[in-house]
Protein backbone atom coordinates (compact mmCIF):
# COMPACT_ATOMS: atom_id res chain seq x y z
CA UNK A 1 0.00 0.00 0.00
CA UNK A 2 1.44 3.27 -1.14
CA UNK A 3 1.97 5.63 1.83
CA UNK A 4 1.51 9.60 1.29
CA UNK A 5 3.45 12.13 2.95
CA UNK A 6 1.99 16.28 3.20
CA UNK A 7 3.92 19.02 4.31
CA UNK A 8 4.09 22.77 3.50
CA UNK A 9 7.69 23.64 1.71
CA UNK A 10 8.86 26.87 0.97
CA UNK A 11 8.94 27.30 -2.50
CA UNK A 12 12.56 26.14 -4.71
CA UNK A 13 13.96 25.95 -1.16
CA UNK A 14 12.69 22.29 0.75
CA UNK A 15 15.30 20.73 2.69
CA UNK A 16 15.64 17.14 3.99
CA UNK A 17 15.13 18.76 7.47
CA UNK A 18 12.21 18.70 9.45
CA UNK A 19 8.65 18.24 8.42
CA UNK A 20 10.12 15.94 5.14
CA UNK A 21 13.16 14.34 6.03
CA UNK A 22 11.59 12.58 9.30
CA UNK A 23 8.62 11.58 7.33
CA UNK A 24 10.26 9.91 4.45
CA UNK A 25 13.67 9.06 6.35
CA UNK A 26 11.67 5.52 7.30
CA UNK A 27 9.76 4.79 3.78
CA UNK A 28 13.20 3.74 2.16
CA UNK A 29 13.53 6.29 -0.54
CA UNK A 30 16.24 8.40 -1.58
CA UNK A 31 15.18 12.03 0.13
CA UNK A 32 17.79 13.75 -2.22
CA UNK A 33 15.92 12.66 -5.02
CA UNK A 34 12.81 13.74 -3.50
CA UNK A 35 13.90 16.93 -2.26
CA UNK A 36 15.37 17.91 -5.67
CA UNK A 37 11.86 17.11 -7.63
CA UNK A 38 10.43 19.17 -4.96
CA UNK A 39 12.64 22.11 -5.47
CA UNK A 40 12.16 22.05 -9.33
CA UNK A 41 8.35 21.93 -9.26
CA UNK A 42 8.23 24.82 -6.74
CA UNK A 43 10.22 27.23 -8.09
CA UNK A 44 7.90 29.43 -9.69
CA UNK A 45 6.90 29.96 -5.91
CA UNK A 46 9.71 31.36 -4.51
CA UNK A 47 9.45 32.73 -0.84
CA UNK A 48 6.17 31.35 -0.25
CA UNK A 49 4.95 28.41 1.61
CA UNK A 50 3.17 25.64 -1.10
CA UNK A 51 1.40 22.33 -0.21
CA UNK A 52 3.11 19.26 -1.57
CA UNK A 53 2.01 15.76 -1.36
CA UNK A 54 4.68 12.72 -1.76
CA UNK A 55 2.98 9.61 -2.62
CA UNK A 56 5.47 6.95 -2.04
CA UNK A 57 4.48 3.15 -3.82
CA UNK A 58 5.69 -0.21 -1.99
CA UNK A 59 8.48 -0.46 -5.13
CA UNK A 60 9.85 3.03 -3.25
CA UNK A 61 9.20 4.96 -6.07
CA UNK A 62 7.26 8.01 -5.59
CA UNK A 63 4.81 10.64 -7.50
CA UNK A 64 4.83 14.28 -5.73
CA UNK A 65 1.74 16.67 -6.05
CA UNK A 66 2.35 20.17 -6.00
CA UNK A 67 -0.63 22.44 -4.57
CA UNK A 68 -0.63 25.97 -5.37
CA UNK A 69 -0.71 29.22 -2.82
CA UNK A 70 -3.85 31.40 -2.21
CA UNK A 71 -4.44 33.68 -5.42
CA UNK A 72 -4.35 36.56 -3.38
CA UNK A 73 -0.41 35.59 -2.38
CA UNK A 74 0.36 34.93 -5.57
CA UNK A 75 -1.33 38.78 -6.22
CA UNK A 76 0.58 40.35 -3.15
CA UNK A 77 3.96 37.96 -4.26
CA UNK A 78 3.26 40.20 -8.25
CA UNK A 79 2.73 43.34 -6.81
CA UNK A 80 5.33 43.29 -4.17
CA UNK A 81 3.11 43.66 -0.81
CA UNK A 82 2.46 41.93 2.27
CA UNK A 83 -0.79 42.43 2.29
CA UNK A 84 -4.01 43.90 1.53
CA UNK A 85 -6.01 47.13 1.92
CA UNK A 86 -7.63 47.30 5.11
CA UNK A 87 -10.72 49.40 2.99
CA UNK A 88 -10.43 48.33 -0.53
CA UNK A 89 -13.05 51.13 -1.85
CA UNK A 90 -10.90 53.32 -0.69
CA UNK A 91 -7.60 52.52 -0.11
CA UNK A 92 -5.37 51.17 -3.09
CA UNK A 93 -2.38 49.47 -2.43
CA UNK A 94 -1.14 48.05 -5.47
CA UNK A 95 -1.87 47.94 -9.08
CA UNK A 96 -1.55 44.41 -11.45
CA UNK A 97 -0.88 44.26 -14.99
CA UNK A 98 -2.72 42.34 -17.20
CA UNK A 99 0.68 40.38 -17.94
CA UNK A 100 1.03 39.24 -14.03
CA UNK A 101 -2.35 38.75 -13.90
CA UNK A 102 -2.32 36.01 -16.69
CA UNK A 103 0.93 34.59 -15.05
CA UNK A 104 -1.02 33.71 -11.72
CA UNK A 105 -4.18 32.46 -13.91
CA UNK A 106 -1.21 30.13 -15.50
CA UNK A 107 -0.09 29.10 -11.60
CA UNK A 108 -3.57 28.52 -10.70
CA UNK A 109 -4.47 26.65 -13.68
CA UNK A 110 -5.16 23.17 -12.29
CA UNK A 111 -7.32 24.85 -9.45
CA UNK A 112 -8.79 27.42 -11.53
CA UNK A 113 -12.80 26.64 -12.98
CA UNK A 114 -12.12 28.77 -16.27
CA UNK A 115 -11.75 26.74 -19.71
CA UNK A 116 -9.77 29.73 -21.44
CA UNK A 117 -7.01 32.46 -20.20
CA UNK A 118 -9.18 34.83 -20.85
CA UNK A 119 -11.77 33.96 -17.86
CA UNK A 120 -9.16 32.69 -15.60
CA UNK A 121 -7.78 36.62 -15.84
CA UNK A 122 -10.79 37.58 -14.94
CA UNK A 123 -11.19 35.45 -12.02
CA UNK A 124 -7.92 36.76 -10.87
CA UNK A 125 -9.12 40.05 -11.00
CA UNK A 126 -12.54 39.25 -9.20
CA UNK A 127 -9.47 38.56 -6.28
CA UNK A 128 -7.86 42.18 -6.34
CA UNK A 129 -11.38 44.01 -5.67
CA UNK A 130 -10.89 43.23 -1.63
CA UNK A 131 -7.17 43.50 -2.01
CA UNK A 132 -7.71 47.44 -2.93
CA UNK A 133 -5.73 46.31 -5.83
CA UNK A 134 -6.77 48.26 -9.36
CA UNK A 135 -5.48 46.42 -12.69
CA UNK A 136 -3.98 48.61 -15.44
CA UNK A 137 -4.11 51.25 -13.39
CA UNK A 138 -8.76 50.58 -13.14
CA UNK A 139 -10.77 49.01 -10.60
CA UNK A 140 -10.53 45.39 -11.18
CA UNK A 141 -14.30 45.14 -12.20
CA UNK A 142 -13.79 48.10 -14.65
CA UNK A 143 -10.85 46.15 -15.66
CA UNK A 144 -12.73 43.26 -15.94
CA UNK A 145 -15.32 44.73 -18.55
CA UNK A 146 -12.29 46.06 -20.70
CA UNK A 147 -11.38 42.14 -21.05
CA UNK A 148 -14.94 41.73 -21.87
CA UNK A 149 -14.67 44.68 -24.21
CA UNK A 150 -12.12 43.04 -26.31
CA UNK A 151 -9.19 45.87 -25.26
CA UNK A 152 -6.53 43.40 -23.88
CA UNK A 153 -7.47 40.59 -26.89
CA UNK A 154 -3.57 41.39 -28.45
CA UNK A 155 -1.95 41.05 -24.64
CA UNK A 156 -4.22 38.10 -23.62
CA UNK A 157 -3.61 35.97 -27.38
CA UNK A 158 0.07 36.27 -27.23
CA UNK A 159 -0.41 33.96 -23.49
CA UNK A 160 -0.22 30.43 -23.52
CA UNK A 161 -2.86 28.77 -21.94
Amino acid sequence: MASVVEALVPGGKANPGPPLGPALGPLGINIKDVIEKINEKTKDYNGMQVPVKVIVADDKSFDIEVGTPPTSALIMQEVGIKKGSGEPKTVIVGDLTIAQAAKIARMKKDDILSYDLKAAVKEVLGSCVPMGITAEGMPAKECQKAIDEGQFDDALAQEAW
